[in-house]
């Protein structure tokens, strides 16, 4: 056990080591704009910082070693430090970046690890073909994208603001382009999916959606949905219908 304990230290320094030769001074350690200083609760601990901090700089303030739940350092791009935030005088958590979001007076802050559920979409772009096909393989990696309870949890949950639910209603309609727009300031943190009640994984189905229109030239929407339709025996032709042959 205590050659692990020092094997475990030495690779935790050396890790440390890397992560202050790339991550920017300045951001470590903080610049004091302002003498007030905040209290706030971050994993149960209680936490003093520069008023001006974010909840991750005053966690790096506080003494605590990041070595989970980071990535761009307050880019706000990588979705890696999802937290839940309960703010003075309110009852109701929201979810958050934390390298994005400013502390307050007794805030109260918990990480989250990144945990999905067991399903997984196993796709290959050049295995789907032409994108005639794109509504059938949306409905089959995605079958549980056309059970949304229309809940908004996914938007709620988005600390981007993004209007997920309607991503994915457009992506089951098969409005591609428009579904895209819905994802692409998407950053894969992932709140979505434990938001949703259906295990949808919308976050997915918005890089699915984006990597379609990036593969494939796509069809009219309606013009797929009806010849799926058509395919599927829910919409019936019939031959004999007035106007149905065109005059010779």
């Amino acid at each position: 056990m205590v050659l692990r304990e020092k094997i475990a230290r030495v690779m935790l320094d050396t890790a440390l080591r890397m992560f202050q030769q790339r991550v920017p001074a300045p951001y470590l350690e903080i610049e004091r704009r302002s003498e007030k200083m905040v209290h706030l609760r971050i994993e149960g601990r209680e936490v003093e910082a520069p008023a001006n901090s974010s909840i991750l700089q005053a966690f790096v303030h506080a003494g605590e070693t990041l070595v989970e739940g980071v990535g761009c350092m307050g880019q706000g791009v990588c979705g890696s430090c999802r937290v839940m935030v309960r703010r003075s005088g309110e009852k109701d958590v929201t979810t958050a970046l934390a390298c994005e979001t400013l502390i307050e007076e007794d805030m109260q802050v918990a990480f989250l690890d990144y945990f999905t559920q067991s399903l997984h979409h196993a796709y290959r772009m050049e295995d789907i073909g032409d994108s005639w096909q794109a509504l059938r393989t949306i409905n089959e990696l995605f079958p549980e994208a056309a059970h949304c309870r229309h809940c908004s949890g996914c938007d709620r949950a988005c600390p981007k603001g993004l209007e997920v639910q309607r991503g994915v209603n457009l992506a089951v309609e098969g409005k591609l382009t428009a579904s895209s727009r819905e994802f692409d300031e998407c950053v894969m943190c992932n709140l979505c999916t434990l938001a949703c009640p259906e295990l949808i994984r919308p976050n997915h189905l918005g890089l699915f959606v984006r990597r379609m229109i990036a593969a494939k030239s796509l069809r009219p929407a309606n013009l797929m949905r009806r010849l799926q339709q058509i395919e599927s025996g829910e919409m019936k032709i019939d031959f004999n219908a007035p106007g149905a042959h065109p005059p010779r």
